[in-house]
Parts: C-alpha cells; sequence; structure tokens
C-alpha cells in the first residue's frame, strides 16, 4: 500500500505542454507513473508526448478518470489551477509553484473549504517537491533513483533535505514507503498533521522521517499528535539552529516570530513527545537506523 500516489493511479499534469510541464511529465512516464493526459487551455483536442490535451480539468476528469494532477502553472495563474481541479473532482493536487500571493492562497482553503471532508481534495505544497511511491509512481521535482522501496515514510517541508534523508538511507540498506514534500509557504494545502495521519494508518509504514524547520505551529502540531497518537517510531530534523529571530531564511514560512517557532524550541517539544531528533544533516541515515534498531520507547 502507498499514500496519495500508486503504480496505476491515473495522473494529470496541468501546464502540460509548457517547458517545465513537458519535460517532468516525461521524467513521470519514464518512472511508470500513469500519466493520463494534460491540461493546457487553447490546446484541447490535441496530443502532446502521446497523450491527450484538454482545455479544461473537468473535461479531463471525464474522460480519463484522473485521480491526481500536478500543477506546473506560474505562481499568478496556481490558484485558479488549484480550485479549478477541486471542483473537477480532483483528489488530490500536488502544486510546486513558489510565490503564489498569500491572499491567492487564502481564497484557495476557504474554497476547499465548501465541499464535504469525503470529497474535499487534498492540496501538496505549494513551494514543494511532490510525492513519489518509489518503485511505483511520483508526481513532483525530485530525482526518483536516490529512493529505494521500503517501509519508512518521509515528510518534509525541504524537498532538499528530504532527497538527503531518502540518499542516506538508501546508502544504509533503508527504504522509503512514500514520500511527501508539504513545502515551504506559510500557506500550504496540507500540515505534518495530515500526512503523520496518513502513515499512521498505512500498514506498509513502520516509521516516519519527518523534515522541519523555523517558523510557523506546523511541528508543534506534529509533536502533539505524535505524543498522543502515533504508534509508530517518528524521527525528526529541524533546520535553522543558527537562524536570527526575525529575519527571513529561505523558504517564506521560515521566520521565527512567536515562542516555540525557533529551530531549538521545536527541537525540544518533539524531544518531549519522544521524537528522536536527527542532530545534523549529514545524520539522517544513522539516526533512522538506531531508531529502527530498538524498540519503540516513546513519552505517553
Amino acid at each position: 500500500m502507498a499514500i496519495l500516489i500508486k503504480r496505476e493511479t491515473p495522473v494529470l499534469i496541468l501546464g502540460f505542454t509548457g517547458r517545465i510541464g513537458t519535460f517532468h511529465a516525461q521524467e513521470m512516464m519514464d518512472y511508470g507513473t500513469n500519466v493520463v493526459g494534460g491540461v493546457t487551455p487553447g490546446k484541447g483536442g490535441t496530443t502532446h508526448l502521446g497523450k491527450p490535451v484538454f482545455n479544461t480539468i473537468k473535461g479531463a476528469v471525464a474522460e480519463t478518470g484522473a485521480e491526481v494532477a500536478i500543477a506546473f502553472v506560474p505562481p499568478p495563474f496556481a490558484s485558479d489551477a488549484i480550485m479549478e481541479a477541486a471542483d473537477a473532482g480532483i483528489r488530490t493536487t500536488v502544486c510546486i509553484a513558489d510565490g503564489i500571493p498569500a491572499q491567492d492562497m487564502i481564497r484557495v482553503k476557504r474554497f476547499m473549504r465548501r465541499y464535504r471532508a469525503d470529497r474535499r481534495m487534498r492540496l501538496i505544497g505549494p513551494n514543494c517537491a511532490g510525492i513519489i511511491t518509489p518503485g511505483q509512481a511520483f508526481a513532483g521535482l525530485m530525482p526518483p533513483h536516490i529512493y529505494m522501496p521500503g517501509r519508512v515514510g518521509i515528510v518534509g517541508r525541504s524537498g532538499t533535505l528530504g532527497y538527503e534523508a531518502a540518499s542516506q538511507m538508501k546508502a544504509r540498506g533503508i527504504g522509503v514507503s512514500s514520500s511527501i514534500g508539504i513545502g515551504g509557504d506559510p500557506i500550504n494545502g496540507s500540515s505534518f498533521k495530515d500526512i503523520l495521519e496518513l502513515f499512521e494508518a498505512d500498514p506498509d509504514t513502520d516509521a516516519v522521517v519527518m523534515v522541519g524547520e523555523i517558523g510557523g505551529p506546523q511541528e508543534a502540531e506534529a509533536a502533539h499528535y505524535i505524543r498522543d497518537h502515533m504508534t509508530k517510531p517518528v524521527a525528526a530534523y529541524i533546520a535553522g539552529l543558527s537562524a536570527p529571530k526575525g529575519r527571513r531564511m529561505g523558504h517564506a514560512g521560515a521566520i521565527v516570530s512567536a515562542f516555540g517557532e525557533s529551530a531549538q524550541e521545536k527541537v525540544e517539544i518533539l524531544r518531549d513527545a519522544g521524537v528522536a531528533i536527527v542532530p545534523t544533516p549529514s545524520s539522517f541515515g544513522e539516526t533512522v537506523a538506531a531508531m529502527l534498531a530498538r524498540p519503540l520507547q516513546r513519552a505517553g
């Protein structure tokens, strides 16, 4: 079992015929992802990379049964693409774009809440690397060869650090069940808690690696969920131990403005919840290996 995407999942590419969409769609197809078509307004009725092109997402879903969409759409138009996907019945949309205005994302969140929970689309991103189930399929930007199939889930705000975790784990013979990049923007579609719930329910995931960073309350919320509900061991790395308070660092969400938002405070909160702390970016492999080698012993 995989979370969010598997080999047979029908995937739709938004911004299909553009340069970026074309490149990554071909990469996904070469890996085995079931890309069933794409959307580029004005080019409906044509084919691209051997797949049909549609003018609208709703029309594409009606023809292909697509369940997952990935948006390679410029930031000014990305929010409209996300809302169109939600309205068309897509179950999961991955948004790659970096720099979507905060007001646009607030509008997206409000729009998605109009739907019942059982029909509400799951949004991954924006400003994320995407999702992958190694050996089966992926929708994103990640280099898939660094992921070995296995039973450890990865969820992170930083795509690059997620790659580092997967690479170090592979070097130690530790595989990945699914890896989810939730993105680094302050307003994103899915939180750590949202993805941890999926991994907790997944019978083919035995442990989880979480990659957080300074800014925002998501890591603290994840710690509370881990303490009260997770039965599987969790390891976490928090980027930004040397970041000064009040200065924006890299990701739009990476700014310390309140208690519990610094890296050290997040490390302490997670440690108190029984999470194994990855001390440095070069320690993912050894920390996860040590965590898997010992019995589950967490607070709570």
